[in-house]
């Protein structure tokens, strides 16, 4: 499984960044009653559900795609650190 969460429990509006890699997704989830957002980039959209499915079952509310439009090969996350040369 590739999944790799971005920003877990995040504002919703990150998923608008078009800067963002196109297979990133918005997941929406229930959790103590409470709607929760993360951001995930994934290579299938299986690997989402799954991975939600096991944690969260029937809470798991939806996933949809980001207005990324980066190709993920060419994106690198603003987390890591650049390598030095």
């Amino acid at each position: 499984m590739s999944l790799k969460i971005l920003h877990k429990d995040c504002d919703p509006e990150l998923a608008n960044d078009k800067k963002l890699p196109y297979t990133t997704y918005l997941v929406k989830y229930k959790l103590d009653g409470l709607v929760h957002y993360d951001l995930v980039m994934t290579d299938k959209r299986v690997d989402i559900f799954d991975y939600y499915w096991d944690r969260y079952r029937g809470d798991l509310i939806s996933f949809t795609q980001s207005e990324g439009r980066t190709n993920p090969k060419l994106w690198s996350s603003p987390k890591q650190e650049k390598k030095k040369k």
